[in-house]
C-alpha cells in the first residue's frame, strides 16, 4: 500500500508521536482552543483519528476570554514507569504536566511543573534514574531565543529540581531560531531533534552527544531542498521495529494551518538522515510517499461531519474556556447570549480546523427568534474572516454576508430578505491561485462576493457556528448537523 504526502491536510502543528503496543499516539499544539491538545491514534502512521484531548479544562481565568495565539503551544507525549505523561508549555505561564494510565481516557488535571514565562516546546527524557526536560525559549517572552535548555526534574514530572535552566546548545551561527526540541536515546547517545532557521524557510537538526548535559554535535539532516516542502518543520522520531525509522514533521501552509507529512528515517553513522537521500553525507529532502510504514489499512479519519440529533459533538472546539458545556433536544442548542463586538473575540464558536484542500460545508438549523439583533450563523474564522448569518431586523428575518478582523468594526457585504425558519448555511471552498477563495451560501443561494480565507494566529483558519445577539435574549438555534466534505 502507498501514501501520498500529506498524510494530515489539516492543522495538526508540533507533532509529537509516541509508540505504544501496535499503536501510535499524537499530540499537537491547539494554543487558545478548548479542549486543549488533541490526542490521535493510528495504528499505522498514515490514517489517524482524533480520540481524546488532554486538557479539559485549565484554572486560569485569562482563558475566559479569547487569548489569540496564547494556551497550549507544541506538547510532547512520553511513557515511563506505567504512566503516559504529556508535557504542555503555556508561554505566558509555564510548562503543565498532564498523566493518564489510558490515552483513551480521562487525562489528570494540568499540573504546573516549570514556572516562567517563555519556556517553550519541553520534552522529557529518564536516565540513570533520572529525569530531564529539554525545552526552547520565545524571544516575544523571555527576550532571547536560539538556544536549547534543559532542566532536572522529579521522575514522576511533579517537581522542577533545578534552579534554573542549563544552556546545553546555542545554535545562534549555525543554526539560528533552533526550538522544538524532542529527546531521544540511541546507542550511546542522546539525540536532540530540533527545527532551525524559521517555520517557513527552515529545515531540521539533530544534536548529538554522550553526555545528556553535552557538548553536542550537530547535523542538518533534513531541508527542502527542491521540494514544494517549505520548512520542513517540528516534528518527532518514531520508533518502529525497535528503532527510529519515521519522522513526522509539519508545513505550514497559511490558511489551511500546519499540514503534516510522514518522512523515512536512515541511519549513516549514527545519524538520523530524514526523506529522500542523494548524497549520504549532506541532508535528505521530503519525500511525496512511499510505502504503509506498517502494512494494514484502517478505516480512521479526522472526524468533520457531525450529526447534533445524535450528540456528536467530540472533537469540536471553543477558542476559548466553555465550562458550561452544550445541551441537546432534537439537535445542538445554541442559545443567543450577549454579545456585541467582533465576533473573532466570541468565545462559544463551535469550530473545527479545515481539512481539505477543497471542500463544501453545509449547516442545517432551526431559528427560534426572541429579540432584534438575534444572529445565527456559520463563519470562517481568521485574523481577516466572514460568516452567513441570519439575523432579526424589526419582525423580518435577513440573510446576510458579513466581513471582519481582528480589532476593527464588521461590515455587512450583501442581505436580502428571507421568511423561513428552517435554514441551511453552506460554504463552498477551493484553492486558486494559491488562495482558499469561498464562497458563502444560505438555503441553497450563494451570496455574490467570493471571500479568501486568511489563518490566525499561530494557526489555520477554522469553520464555526454560532448564535448572540446584541442584547439579553431568549432566542435560540437548534442545529441539526455539521458537515465539511471534500469537493
Amino acid at each position: 500500500m502507498k501514501y501520498q504526502n500529506p498524510i494530515i491536510y489539516s492543522d495538526y502543528s508540533d507533532p509529537d508521536v509516541l509508540s505504544y503496543g501496535k499503536g501510535f499516539f499524537m499530540v499537537s499544539s491547539s494554543f487558545n482552543y478548548f479542549p486543549s491538545v488533541p490526542v490521535l491514534y493510528s495504528e499505522n502512521l498514515v490514517e489517524w483519528k482524533v480520540v481524546n484531548y488532554v486538557i479539559e479544562d485549565i484554572d486560569l481565568e485569562i482563558f475566559n476570554s479569547v487569548r489569540h495565539g496564547e494556551g497550549a503551544w507544541a506538547p510532547s507525549i512520553r511513557f515511563y514507569d506505567g504512566w503516559f505523561y504529556c508535557l504542555i508549555p503555556f508561554p505566558d505561564q509555564g510548562v503543565y504536566m498532564c498523566k493518564t494510565k489510558n490515552p483513551f481516557e480521562k487525562w489528570s488535571k494540568p499540573h504546573l511543573l516549570i514556572e516562567g514565562k517563555g519556556i517553550i516546546d519541553p520534552c522529557p527524557i529518564w536516565t540513570d534514574n533520572k529525569c530531564y526536560v529539554a525545552c526552547a525559549f520565545a524571544k516575544s517572552r523571555i527576550g532571547f531565543n536560539s538556544v536549547i535548555g534543559l532542566y532536572e526534574v522529579s521522575l514522576d514530572l511533579t517537581e522542577n529540581l533545578s534552579k534554573d535552566y542549563k544552556i546545553i546548545y546555542d545554535g545562534h551561527d549555525n543554526n539560528p531560531t533552533i526550538e522544538g526540541p524532542k529527546f531521544y536515546y540511541r546507542k550511546g547517545f542522546y539525540y536532540i531533534l530540533s527545527p532551525a532557521g524559521g517555520v517557513k524557510t527552515g529545515w531540521q537538526v539533530a544534536l548529538r552527544s554522550k553526555n545528556v548535559y553535552g557538548p553536542y554535535e550537530s547535523k542538518i539532516v533534513l531541508m527542502q531542498s527542491d521540494t514544494a516542502v517549505n520548512g520542513p518543520h517540528q516534528g518527532a522520531l518514531i520508533d518502529l521495529y525497535g528503532d527510529f525509522n519515521y519522522f513526522l514533521h509539519f508545513q505550514d501552509k497559511n490558511e489551511y494551518g500546519r499540514i503534516l507529512h510522514l518522512q523515512p528515517v536512515k541511519w549513516i553513522n549514527d545519524w538520523p538522515i530524514i526523506g529522500d537521500i542523494k548524497d549520504e553525507k549532506l541532508a535528505g529532502a521530503p519525500v511525496m510517499g512511499g510505502d504503509y510504514p506498517v502494512d494494514i489499512k484502517t478505516d480512521f479519519s479526522i472526524k468533520t461531519t457531525f450529526d447534533f440529533t445524535k450528540k456528536e459533538i467530540f472533537p469540536l472546539q471553543t477558542p476559548a474556556r466553555n465550562k458550561d458545556g452544550y445541551k441537546f433536544d432534537k439537535g445542538l442548542i445554541l442559545s443567543c447570549d450577549k454579545f456585541d463586538g467582533n465576533l473573532s473575540e466570541y468565545t462559544k464558536a463551535l469550530t473545527q480546523k479545515v481539512a481539505f484542500k477543497d471542500f463544501s460545508v453545509s449547516a442545517k438549523c432551526k431559528l427560534s427568534f426572541d429579540k432584534d439583533t438575534d444572529k445565527v450563523g456559520l463563519i470562517v474564522l481568521g485574523t481577516e474572516y466572514a460568516y452567513a448569518c441570519v439575523t432579526k431586523i424589526g419582525e423580518k428575518l435577513f440573510a446576510q454576508a458579513v466581513v471582519g478582523k481582528l480589532g476593527d468594526a464588521e461590515k455587512v457585504k450583501e442581505s436580502f430578505e428571507i421568511s423561513d425558519t428552517e435554514v441551511e448555511f453552506m460554504i463552498k471552498a477551493k484553492n486558486s491561485g494559491g488562495k482558499l477563495k469561498y464562497k458563502l451560501g444560505i438555503c441553497g443561494k450563494f451570496f455574490k462576493t467570493q471571500f479568501i480565507a486568511h489563518k490566525g494566529r499561530w494557526i489555520g483558519a477554522r469553520l464555526g457556528i454560532f448564535a448572540l445577539s446584541n442584547e439579553n435574549s431568549k432566542g435560540f438555534s437548534e442545529f441539526f448537523n455539521f458537515y465539511q466534505d471534500k469537493n
